[in-house]
């Protein structure tokens, strides 16, 4: 597994443990790190994807529920949502990953954590939000900076 994939698949098995239980990030991604050897940079990275996508969990999925119409978002596997999450938020929150490659290495771990479906849902969902990739990438901004303005 290329090492960047990596460090996304810890972040994957992170939000997973996040979506089922309360325990802290910072605990979550501590014992992560203890399983799964990663370098310091990859461990940022890991952490970055973490606190990027489960503070914003809910406006991902709004946008996810839109694109993916006949599975209510509560009766997506935990996996293949966290899945969906990260790729959204790498390319439409943090930009620095091309749509390419998100929806590419999104796949990647379909493969290895999803279901026998998983890698064609994904690549579904995520093809019809990559169509919609700047009004997607705008309007999370939006809402997140209005998040961000009235919790002051």
């Amino acid at each position: 597994m290329k090492p960047r994939t990596k460090a996304r698949s810890v972040a994957l098995q992170a939000l997973y443990e996040l979506d089922l239980t309360e325990h802290p990030i910072g605990t979550v991604l501590e014992n992560r790190f203890k399983e799964i050897e990663l370098t310091p940079d990859l461990q940022v990275f890991a952490l970055e994807i973490v606190q990027g996508v489960a503070p914003i969990r809910q406006l991902l999925d709004e946008h996810i529920a839109e694109h993916a119409p006949e599975w209510p978002i509560d009766q997506i596997s935990i996996i293949d949502r966290n899945l969906l999450r990260i790729a959204l938020w790498e390319f439409a929150i943090k930009g620095e990953t091309p749509l390419k490659v998100a929806i590419n290495e999104a796949i990647e771990l379909a493969k290895k954590f999803g279901s026998d479906s998983t890698p064609r849902f994904v690549n579904g969902v995520l093809g019809s939000l990559a169509a919609q990739e700047n009004e997607i990438r705008i309007a999370l901004h939006n809402r997140i900076n209005q998040q961000n303005s009235e919790g002051e």
